[in-house]
């Protein structure tokens, strides 16, 4: 929808607000004249509260090319989620399932194109006749392909779909462990620089990113991008660039041989790296209510909004925590669910929370922010049907209906894989660089004489970057920039190893002349002393 915004009787931004109340998931945008000096403001209020998507210039001429070109991206976005499109596979499975849930979500993050058939809809139904598979085996995948998959694993899905190469070599210049943002930026820069690069992920690309419905702070993307969109992005860049993907596969371990590293790999092969950056993010901190864990892919998800939001159409949804990603969640469920409550244990959001989500959550007309309350219980049969809410500091409780509720209550390290050598801290994030003196811990794999390069772990020739870094910064610029600054440090460490080997090389081919030499002396003297050598 495209409104001027200045019309007769009501201005672009109040009409355009009007009808995001009546079609929320419709794009708008205000039309501005060019050199319209009077438009800024009303540009900028009207963003920040949620009331447009984005703004277009008049078209100047025919063709206006730019005009065009943002309203293909509008069309792009919309077509996304609502037009009939090129189905890689096709699942068919209970729609409350926890296995169901995990699907989708794993095939929306990786940018899988997929259908999800409810088993019990008729279109279900249809397809499981048609390769005559029993409905009690689900779920059921069919691949573009033919092929046909029941109750797959994920590596299964993976391997099925070609995503995994055979890895022809086992040895690479550089080993990345997870494909989150930060890990695929350190791919992007490490790969385009000419490290020949693997970069391994068990999950999705993406990490905690990829669940973002939309980046508002992010340079470069006025509009905002999807956190999704922009891993696939991201990933496709590396890839182009030369780098080798390893989905659906672990690291199991890591281990010093040489000048080189090991690093092991659940597929039960193993490849050396000359150096290796964990990125392996973090995962969402659960709830720890059991009636709640019992339900989780039925109605109880953790940061999935974007997977699961147009099943929540009409429903009552709530959101707990008080971070960005909580606030993203938040606002994309109020397209499509009648009401949305933020659940906050403080009574705040300014310390967690960007302003502008902030002010967006405050203008809209479905998004009620419950401060000083906590989920303590909740249930349904087969599915989530009513939360139990406690109110502080009265501990008074409410029982109240719910369809969803999405949790993003902060995230833990995915650490626990990694060596004793490498020093994490209390809550298990890797502590590199300058923080490994400052925080006081021992560098039990610290062998060399010199300190630790940026980003460095205290085994020699391994960073870490993202969110299972100590004291990282939660923001996608963060990360992007510490993969980059990670590989700057790859190569520093390359370039010292280098000359350590030259300087090794070069002193034992001192030693070697000067052994040669006092050989020959040695020789020359004892001819001499039995007079068979020449004077």
């Amino acid at each position: 929808m495209l409104a001027d915004q200045w019309m007769p009787g009501m201005s672009g931004t109040d009409f355009l607000t009007r009808v995001g109340e009546i079609y929320p998931t419709a794009k708008r945008a205000l039309l501005v004249a060019w050199g319209d000096r009077t438009a800024p403001g009303s540009i900028l209020e009207a963003m920040s509260l949620g009331g447009i998507d984005y703004y277009v210039n008049k078209p100047w001429g025919t063709p206006d090319e730019r005009f065009h070109r943002i309203i293909e991206e509008f069309l792009y976005d919309w077509a996304k989620d609502r037009m009939p499109k090129f189905e890689e596979i096709r699942v068919i499975g209970e729609q409350w399932s926890q296995r169901s849930h995990e699907l989708r979500d794993f095939l929306e993050r990786n940018g899988v194109l997929h259908t999800f058939y409810p088993s019990d809809s008729r279109e279900g139904r249809e397809l499981l006749a048609r390769i005559g598979r029993d409905p009690a085996r689900l779920p059921v995948l069919i691949l573009f392909d033919g092929q046909v998959l029941v109750d797959p694993t994920n590596s299964d899905i993976a391997d099925a779909c070609g995503a995994n190469p055979d890895l022809e070599k086992s040895s690479f210049d550089l080993v990345v462990v997870g494909a989150g943002l930060a890990g695929l930026a350190a791919a992007v820069y490490a790969a385009s620089e000419g490290l020949d690069t693997l970069i391994v992920e068990d999950e999705a690309i993406g990490g905690q990113a990829g669940t973002s419905s939309l980046i508002r702070n992010y340079l470069g993307f006025p509009s905002g991008v999807g956190g999704a969109e922009l891993a696939r992005r991201a990933a496709e860049q590396a890839w182009l660039f030369g780098a080798t993907f390893l989905f659906m596969r672990r690291v199991t371990g890591l281990r010093r041989t040489g000048d080189g590293i090991l690093v092991n790999l659940s597929c039960n092969n193993g490849v050396t790296a000359k150096a290796v950056i964990i990125a392996t993010s973090a995962s969402y901190r659960r709830l720890g209510v059991p009636s709640l864990e019992t339900l989780s892919g039925s109605g109880v998800f953790y940061g999935a909004a974007v997977s699961e939001a147009q099943a929540m159409r009409g429903q009552d949804v709530y959101v707990v925590g008080g971070g960005n990603s909580a606030g993203q969640a938040a606002i994309h469920l109020s397209k499509y669910a009648s009401r949305v409550a933020l659940v906050v244990r403080g009574d705040s959001l300014d310390t967690s929370m960007s302003r502008y989500l902030i002010r967006e959550i405050e203008a809209s007309d479905n998004i009620e922010v419950l401060f000083n309350t906590r989920v303590v219980d909740g249930g349904g049969r087969g599915r989530l049907e009513n939360l139990v809410l406690e109110y502080s500091p009265s501990r008074l409780t409410e029982t109240v209906p719910a369809a969803g509720l999405f949790v993003l209550i902060g995230a833990e390290p995915h650490t626990g894989w990694l060596p004793e050598e490498i020093a994490r801290d209390e809550s298990g994030y890797v502590v590199t660089g300058r923080d490994l003196a400052e925080a006081g811990l021992s560098r039990r794999g610290w062998h060399v004489g010199r300190l630790p390069l940026e980003m460095e772990t205290s085994m020699t020739g391994v960073f870490a970057v993202g969110d299972a870094r100590h004291g990282s910064v939660k923001r996608v610029a963060s990360a992007v920039g510490a993969g980059s600054i990670a590989v700057r440090s790859v190569h520093e460490y390359l370039a010292l190893v280098q000359r350590q080997r030259s300087s090794a090389l070069s002193s034992r081919r001192s030693s070697d002349i000067a052994s040669g030499v006092t050989d020959e002396l040695e020789t020359s003297l004892g001819s001499a002393a039995t007079g068979d050598g020449k004077r």
